[in-house]
């Protein structure tokens, strides 16, 4: 049986500010006490396959007996190797179509898209959810697309068949202003990743969602 799909606050965990896996263990379980209703992970920098599936191991197993669903990004291997939720796909990874042959249809499927052109392309039918971004400038994942700022978000909003998340740059001082498009979710990494109070970052982005909603 599927987790439920809730991307109100969707937390993309960076191995490097969490400072490894005990840093993202600890940061997921903080996190998900306060209010995360999602967690990724993704690695932007090496990280063996080994250290991909004690990773995600590690993060499933902390995530057990909660609603709160594991997405692997783009390892498709490591997520069923753990039987994660699901897989978050990018516009450079397997094609949606063949990701979820591979993965069934027990699982989420997440994809992400920049413009409109990748809005138009996209397979509705074989994706569950769509990560839309960068919104703001980003320095969490190096190959980010140019920022589309609110005013563009609101724009492929307008056209969209399923749920979507807001990615990049977001944090407490411009969440509001991401929740006012519309969208059903916002997903955020260095706004809780690595910050001395995990609890008070998540708290006050929780808060700034119910506020804004």
């Amino acid at each position: 049986m599927k987790k439920q799909l809730d991307l109100t606050l969707y937390l993309v965990l960076d191995p490097l500010l969490c400072e490894g896996i005990n840093g993202m263990v600890n940061t997921t379980k903080i996190a998900i006490a306060n209010g995360v209703t999602a967690i990724q992970l993704r690695s932007e920098q090496t990280f063996s396959g080994k250290d991909w599936y004690y990773a995600a191991l590690a993060l499933k197993e902390t995530l057990k007996g909660t609603p709160v669903p594991l997405f692997i990004n783009d390892h498709v291997d490591i997520a069923l190797a753990v039987d994660a939720d699901g897989v978050h796909i990018g516009q450079s990874d397997l094609p949606a179509d063949v990701t979820r042959q591979l993965i069934g249809n027990k699982k989420w499927l997440g994809f992400s898209i920049s413009n409109h052109q990748q809005l138009n392309a996209v397979p509705w039918q074989k994706v569950d959810y769509l990560g839309i971004g960068p919104i703001y400038p980003t320095a969490t994942k190096k190959d980010a697309a140019k920022a589309l700022g609110t005013k563009q978000l609101t724009e492929l909003l307008k056209l969209k068949q399923c749920p979507a998340v807001a990615i990049g740059g977001i944090d407490e001082s411009n969440i509001t202003d991401v929740i006012h498009t519309g969208i059903e979710g916002v997903a955020v990494v260095s706004a809780i990743c690595g910050k001395k109070d995990i609890q008070q970052a998540t708290l006050s982005l929780i808060n700034k969602i119910k506020q804004a909603k």
